[in-house]
């Protein structure tokens, strides 16, 4: 079963102490291989890493991606099914992409050097976390772990101490852009002013005794100030001495070239007193807040010459500040730079069953995913024209579906059956006799043509795996890497064409998108199993059944229905939990029959309703019904409900019908007539029939991850 936590919980298992980078990766490789660790990026090092990757990736030939993540699906239910169809599956790979959170970012840019024939490639792994950089904003710092998600990093030396403390925070596009129009309304109001210390409020009422003699003390502090400035013969070091005090409350500044008393060591009251006092008694000063050097800001009284220069101030200030803030913003993008920097090289963008990598990308980078897999698809060509998933290729070769087990094309396993050179330190001839593509790695000074960092499931290594399968797969199509630099880029080579931005929105039944159309196709050798497990998928043919009192099976739930339409009604049963069911039946017209049913028994309890083979299952105040538009409706609330019967309560959807809504003013003459047809259909036919079974927890989270 699997469950989530949110990051209270995951803060509290990464105190735990984990063993360093350096000391787990030692003595990994065999001796015939170079093994130091890949370049872990963290926000210590942040900058000077971008400034390195950005020439990286300006001379790669391709990139290649891979993420970590705190979970895949936020409800069991939520999981891939063979009876999805396909924007159903978009709107789940929505869901995970916006509750779970990318803890580790790999990048890999590779670049073919024509003189030794061979790619030099450069893994690079980010830690990131979503921290709130910007004070006041509406930026979302939560996120689901799944524990089982959680393990599975742990059980590969995920540091998670390193994440937390030391990852590296961001802002999407649209975020920053929020921030930017909130600052800019912000300073154009000028109710706002006030906030800054722009504007004069109205006198502070002094209530207290202390108050009144502070504000007295701070008057003859600030008129002996103000005295010496006007004062013909006192010189620059006699106003100094004058206004600074022993304790350094007051210091000597000045501010736009104007003479100004910085004010420190005060409290937030006495602070709103002085401000009281500069109004009421020195119409040439004005009491400012500008930005400091330290995060707090610096507190101000200026010397002005005139009404119009204090005005001048004033909007000096304010633009000052409303910079300040900006740049705060800017700063707080964080790792969406290297985003920005492989969106606007246009580089060819390779990952392994990518699709849900790339609506976080989106999601966390870019803005809110759209609703639609149409328009996510138009949106996403925009910042990347050009995707490969290997997982594509090796499914579309049949020479490395020869060397890879097709029901297990898992990256790890991938690499070392197409990549074994690498991988495993082994010489081979190649695939199909072609020679290995050699790979070179570099990180930082130190470069081996025999590297293994050994560290799967690390997002670097991963991206590095990714990107070595995807060279041998090219080094078989045929294309010549050293031919394809001068012509402009393997993004515009004839034999990728077919593979490029085309991607697996599941593996469970080979579903393709293309980015460049929007079409969605099935793949139908990745899906010859389903075949054989179910008869084709007619969802006009599907009705979805939940709040079942008791765990009934499926072939409970089939015996039930045949009896009131016949042995060959149902093609199959099928278990999205243990609340749920799929039914297909074998004609569409019987879907709105069954429909009609189930409205009358739980509107009638007259003894020819209790009486009906489907009382028991549907009559049930907490049984409800709906047809497949239905369940869409439920998949895109944003709501994850353990159970679909909770979730359907919650999304608001109790009962509905394909007929309730259309022809609810029909008689009872007409319902008598259905009853009529399924009775002389169950008179005529015998009452055996097949059955497909589903448990909620055949798909575990290891098998998801693991296809990575």
């Amino acid at each position: 079963m699997k469950k989530q936590c949110m990051l209270k919980p995951l803060i509290q298992i990464s105190h735990a102490p984990i063993t360093s980078f350096a000391s787990r990766r030692r003595a990994l490789s065999s001796s015939s291989s170079s093994s130091f660790a890949l370049k872990n990026v963290t926000k210590s090092n942040f900058e000077s890493a971008l400034n390195d990757l950005r020439g990286l990736v300006r001379d790669a030939d391709f990139v290649a991606v891979d993420l970590e993540m705190t979970g895949v699906t936020s409800a069991p239910w939520r999981d891939s099914f063979d009876f999805d169809r396909y924007d159903i599956r978009y709107l789940k790979v929505k869901d995970s992409a916006e509750k779970f959170a990318v803890v580790q970012f790999g990048i890999c840019p590779f670049r073919w050097d024509s003189h030794k024939k061979s790619f030099l490639a450069h893994p690079h792994n980010f830690y990131i976390f979503p921290r709130q950089e910007i004070p006041g904003s509406n930026q979302s710092c939560e996120f689901l772990c799944q524990t089982a998600s959680l393990d599975f990093l742990a059980k590969y030396q995920f540091d998670f101490n390193v994440c937390i403390r030391e990852g590296v925070s961001y802002l999407s596009r649209s975020q920053e852009e929020e921030a930017l129009e909130r600052i800019s309304s912000t300073f154009m109001d000028e109710s706002s002013d006030s906030v800054y210390g722009l504007r004069e409020d109205a006198e502070f009422p002094l209530v207290r005794m202390a108050d009144v003699l502070f504000a007295e003390r701070m008057k003859n502090t600030i008129r002996e100030w103000h005295a010496s400035l006007l004062s013909k013969g006192s010189s620059s070091s006699e106003i100094k001495q004058m206004s600074t005090d022993p304790n350094q409350r007051f210091q000597m500044v000045f501010f736009k070239t104007r003479p100004a008393l910085a004010l420190s060591g005060f409290t937030s009251r006495q602070l709103r007193v002085i401000k009281s006092v500069t109004k009421k008694h020195f119409k040439d000063l004005a009491y400012v807040r500008v930005a400091g050097e330290a995060t707090s800001p610096q507190q101000l009284i200026v010397y002005t010459d005139s009404n119009d220069d204090k005005d001048l101030l004033m909007k000096e200030v304010k633009e000052d500040l409303r910079k300040e803030a900006e740049i705060k913003v800017k700063s707080a993008v964080g790792f969406r730079h290297v985003i920005d920097l492989l969106s606007s090289e246009r580089k060819l963008i390779v990952g392994h069953n990518c699709f849900l990598d790339m609506a976080h990308i989106y999601s966390k980078f870019i803005g809110t995913l759209p609703l639609t897999a149409e328009d996510y698809v138009s949106s996403i060509q925009k910042y990347f024209p050009c995707i490969i998933d290997t997982k594509i290729l090796l499914n579309a070769n049949g020479v490395f579906q020869q060397r890879v087990n097709k029901s297990s094309t898992s990256l790890s396993r991938a690499f070392v059956s197409i990549c074994p050179q690498i991988a495993l330190g082994v010489k081979t001839s190649g695939l199909a006799d072609r020679p290995c593509v050699e790979v070179e790695v570099q990180v930082d000074e130190k470069r081996s043509l025999n590297w293994n960092s050994g560290a799967k499931h690390e997002a670097g290594y991963d991206a590095f795996m990714t990107g070595c399968i995807f060279a041998q797969a090219c080094n078989h199509l045929g294309i010549d890497f050293t031919l394809h630099v001068l012509a402009g880029g393997l993004p515009k080579e004839t034999k990728l064409q077919n593979y490029i931005n085309r991607l697996y929105l599941s593996w469970v039944s080979g579903d393709i998108i293309d980015l460049s159309t929007g079409k969605c196709t099935t793949d139908t050798s990745a899906s010859s199993n389903l075949k054989s497990r179910y008869q084709e998928i007619s969802f006009p043919s599907i009705v979805l059944l939940w709040g079942l009192t008791s765990k009934l099976k499926a072939r409970e739930i089939k015996a039930c229905i045949v009896k009131v339409f016949g042995p060959n009604s149902i093609s199959s049963v099928y278990h999205l939990d243990e609340s749920a069911v799929f039914i297909q039946f074998s004609k569409p017209e019987l879907v709105s029959k069954f429909l009609e049913i189930k409205e009358t028994l739980s509107r009638n309890s007259d003894p020819i309703s209790v009486l009906h083979p489907l009382s028991d299952m549907l009559n049930a105040n907490c049984t409800h019904a709906a047809n497949y538009d239905v369940y869409h409706q439920i998949c895109s609330s944003p709501i994850s409900k353990k159970l679909f019967a909770d979730q359907a309560e919650a999304v608001g959807i109790k009962h509905k019908t394909a007929s309730s809504r259309a022809e609810g003013k029909k008689k009872g003459n007409q319902v008598n007539r259905v009853f009529d047809e399924v009775v002389d259909d169950m008179m005529s036919s015998s009452y055996g029939y097949s059955e497909t079974d589903r448990s909620a927890d055949s798909f575990y989270i290891d098998e998801a991850l693991a296809s990575k």
